[in-house]
């Protein structure tokens, strides 16, 4: 309906995309245009229906939610991207701040926030929950840009799909449901976890996440 907010939704699980489609479109004044699946079917759909306000999961497999933005930022410098994930932290609002984000909010949010921070983002503002206002987003900006950016890790000793494995792993994926999405063999998805743990010196995967959010491997 004209006047709408125009919504584009993207997340690789299924049942969680439909539930948040599903509530959105129950919702007066929202539209929800086009949903996808990873993060190049999100690339692809903002060019074709440039939507007012996308609602992207973190981490997809392949591209992530926030690469996507990244790259759709580069034609559409004005794109409004808010974002969900089972993560919070500083290290999660730094990251979706550098990419252009005006948001973030934990999968566990209730309906009622969830629209607001819709509505917040399509007039132009950022809403990453209560408490966070613009002053303290800068400061969180300014406390995790590493003095030396050669200092912190890069993906160099890992490989592409060693990449994609953690990014899942970090999302909360079993080996199970990674191999599932990369389809790839678990037996596979074990060894590329092993292999990653080994380069990067963890012993278990709590201190697996805690080492790829500190140095910037999971966004």
């Amino acid at each position: 309906m004209p006047g709408d907010i125009r919504i584009l939704v993207a997340e690789d699980h299924n049942i969680v995309r439909d539930g948040i489609i599903g509530l959105l479109e129950n919702m007066a004044g929202l539209y929800v245009v086009g949903e996808a699946a990873n993060g190049n079917d999100l690339v692809e759909k903002y060019s074709m229906l440039v939507p007012d306000v996308v609602i992207s999961d973190i981490s997809m497999p392949g591209m992530s939610g926030i690469d996507a933005v990244i790259e759709i930022s580069k034609k559409y410098p004005d794109i409004k991207a808010l974002f969900l994930s089972i993560h919070e932290g500083e290290e999660f609002i730094f990251h979706v701040l550098k990419a252009g984000g005006k948001g973030l909010l934990s999968k566990n949010i209730i309906k009622g926030e969830l629209i607001y921070a819709i509505k917040v983002v399509a007039q132009g503002g950022k809403y990453f929950g209560s408490g966070y206002t613009e002053e303290k987003l800068k400061e969180i900006l300014e406390r995790n840009t590493p003095a030396d950016p050669a200092a912190v890790f890069q993906f160099t000793d890992l490989s592409r799909r060693e990449i994609e494995v953690l990014r899942l792993v970090c999302d909360g994926y079993s080996s199970f449901e990674i191999a599932e999405a990369l389809e790839i063999g678990k037996k596979t998805v074990d060894t590329h976890r092993s292999s990653i743990m080994k380069k990067l010196g963890v012993e278990n995967t709590s201190q697996l996440i805690k080492f790829a959010v500190k140095n910037r491997l999971v966004i």
